[in-house]
C-alpha cells in the first residue's frame, strides 16, 4: 500500500545517537493530513487520493471547494495534495498523522527548492568564464550559443542565464530517524528541499533504501 503524508519543514538540527554520533536531522511538522477525496479507476481513470492540510478559515474558500470539502466535514485547507494509492485503503475524512512512518523507514521527500532569482551562466550553470585580466573583454558572458545561417535558432535545452531555483524537487530513499507523535513531528536524515515552513510530501520510498 502506498503511504504519503504531507509536512511543513520548520528547519533543522542535530541530534545524537546512542554511540554519541551527532546526526544532522530535517525536522517536518505533520498536522494530521486528512483524506479529501478517493479517485478510482471507474470515475477518474487511476487511483489516489486527495489529502488536504492547513486548515484556514471558510470565508477564504471559494464556494466550489467549500463544497468539496464539506465531503469530509473536518474543515477547509489551504494545501491539496494526491498520492497514488489504492482508494479502497482509505475512507473520506480519514487522518494521517505522524505515526505512517516508524524510525527507520525509508521515505521520499518532495518538495520546492529555494528561488534564487535571475542567475547568470556561472552561478547557474557552473561555467567557468574568461580570464579576469585587464583587456580581455570575456569574464562572465555566456559566449557562443549557436551558428549564424544553419541551423539559424538556438537549439532548445542551450545553458543560458536564466530563473534559478524554485523546482519540484525529489530526494529518495531518506531515512527517518526519528517519530515524536505526541508533537506531530517528523525527524529526517538529512537536508529536503526548500526554506523554512517550505510545504513537501513525504511518501514510502519507491526504491529500496541503502544505508
Amino acid at each position: 500500500m502506498e503511504m504519503g503524508i504531507i509536512g511543513r519543514k520548520l528547519g533543522m538540527t542535530q541530534i545524537f545517537s546512542d554511540d554519541g554520533e551527532a546526526v544532522a536531522v530535517t525536522v517536518v511538522e505533520t498536522e494530521p493530513s486528512v483524506v479529501i477525496q478517493k479517485k478510482t479507476g471507474e470515475t477518474d481513470g487511476y487511483e489516489a487520493i486527495q489529502l488536504g492540510y492547513g486548515r484556514i478559515k471558510r470565508k477564504n474558500v471559494t464556494k466550489p471547494l467549500q463544497g468539496h470539502f464539506k465531503k469530509a466535514d473536518k474543515g477547509n485547507f489551504r494545501i491539496l495534495r494526491e498520492i497514488k494509492a489504492a482508494a479502497d485503503d482509505y475512507s473520506i475524512g480519514q487522518e494521517l498523522k505522524a505515526d505512517l512512518f516508524q524510525a527507520g523507514d525509508y521515505v521520499d521527500v518532495i518538495g520546492t527548492s529555494k528561488g534564487k532569482g535571475f542567475a547568470g551562466v556561472i552561478k547557474r550553470h557552473g561555467f567557468s568564464g574568461g580570464r579576469a585580466t585587464h583587456g580581455s573583454m570575456f569574464h562572465r558572458a555566456p559566449g557562443s550559443i549557436g551558428a549564424s545561417a544553419d541551423p539559424s535558432r538556438v537549439f532548445k535545452g542551450k545553458k543560458m542565464p536564466g530563473h534559478m531555483g524554485s523546482e519540484r524537487k525529489t530526494i529518495q530513499n531518506m531515512l527517518v530517524w526519528q517519530v515524536r507523535s505526541d508533537q506531530n513531528l517528523i525527524l529526517i536524515k538529512g537536508a529536503i528541499p526548500g526554506g523554512k515552513s517550505g510545504i513537501v510530501l513525504i511518501k514510502k520510498a519507491k526504491k529500496k533504501g541503502r544505508g
